[in-house]
């Protein structure tokens, strides 16, 4: 594989970096169309189906990074894709670390924990939207979606497992009936 392809892996994903250092649902977004719809490096089926990989298996959901390097570039790509994430959020997390414990109690580190809240949320709420459009996702699936926020916001402690079987079980009915 070229170098300019392993060049152009950091260029994308370091700036992601920062945008995921609340977690990688955050950067879903941006990063299915950097890939799919900017870059034309995975169809948007095989977006899903690394997706689909880094979801079951363990670890950390920004694994989908390093399946995304490794079909651009084999091992290299895997391995510059995955510093490339998480290299920079970590430096970055190191030095404000220092500096954010120093001004805990102070008006503008509250205010700047509130206004972070809804960003990281938006953040998640747009990953969520790429896949569902990525994937066609009928009625149904956003009926479902909406159904499983609204129950996550009344009840939070809500077991996401019940929540998994209860979205399958709707599909399994609508195909039935």
């Amino acid at each position: 594989m070229r170098d300019d392809n392993l060049l152009t892996l950091v260029i994308v994903l370091a700036p992601l970096s920062i945008a995921a250092i609340g977690g990688a649902t955050g950067i879903y977004a941006p990063l299915q169309h950097a890939t799919v719809e900017v870059r034309h490096w995975l169809t948007p089926r095989e977006f899903l189906d690394l997706f689909a990989i880094a979801r079951v298996t363990p670890g950390p959901s920004s694994m989908l990074v390093t399946l995304i390097g490794w079909k651009i570039a084999g091992l290299a790509g895997a391995l510059v894709a995955t510093l490339a994430l998480y290299v920079p959020s970590s430096m970055l997390c190191y030095a404000v670390a220092h500096i954010w414990d120093k001004h805990r109690g102070k008006a503008w580190h509250g205010a700047l924990e509130r206004g972070l809240a809804p960003v990281g949320a938006g953040l998640v709420f747009a990953g969520l939207m790429a896949i569902l459009r990525l994937n066609d996702a009928g009625p149904l699936a956003w009926v479902i979606v909406g159904g499983v926020a609204g129950l996550l916001t009344w009840r939070p402690k809500l077991h996401p497992f019940l929540l998994l079987l209860g979205g399958a079980g709707l599909f399994v009915a609508a195909e039935w009936f």
